[in-house]
């Protein structure tokens, strides 16, 4: 990730390693929910489990696809993406998912948590890209608009009718 020997023209070599970081940092958040998110497509059960276990799959596949973008940008700018499992250990601020074989509720309540906690670090990576470089700010707000949807598709399975969401 340092110590990078060139960047893309117009950006500076200490600039270039700032994105680097931001956008690593991103990377191993969405390779997490990845993994998460087909966790959960295995491990959901109870009512409403076939909209549910269906409706994870293509995200998965959406989110492997921010992946594969973010990892492309970082090799780009000159940094060696790094998407292994203990990377991902190691570089998370956050705590693994804990729920194994789990209710429809459960497991969108907690995905609804994880989502949260994605797309507001995705949002936080746009304000600091946006002074630095607008090329991967654009990659990361079409990203966090995809996530956004994402994560109301989970919301609609928790959401009531006087719009209160399942804790």
């Amino acid at each position: 990730m340092s110590n990078t020997k060139f960047t893309v023209p117009g950006v500076s070599q200490e600039t270039g390693e700032q994105i680097i970081s931001i956008m690593h940092n991103r990377l191993i958040a969405l390779l997490d929910l990845q993994l998460t998110l087909k966790h959960v497509h295995w491990n959901v059960v109870g009512r409403h489990f076939i909209g549910v276990h269906e409706m994870l799959d293509p995200q998965v596949d959406g989110v492997r696809a921010m992946t594969d973008a973010l990892a492309e940008r970082i090799a780009a700018l000159g940094g060696t993406p790094c998407g292994t499992p203990g990377a991902i250990v190691e570089k998370r601020s956050w705590e693994d998912y804990k729920l194994g074989k789990a209710t429809v509720t459960d497991h969108l309540v907690a995905l609804d948590a994880v989502y949260t906690g994605v797309n507001e670090d995705h949002r936080k990576a746009v304000g600091q890209l946006g002074e630095i470089d607008p090329v991967s700010e654009d990659m990361i707000i079409a990203q966090l608009g995809e996530l956004e949807q994402y994560q109301w598709f989970v919301r609609a399975h928790l959401e009531s009718s006087d719009g209160e969401l399942s804790k």
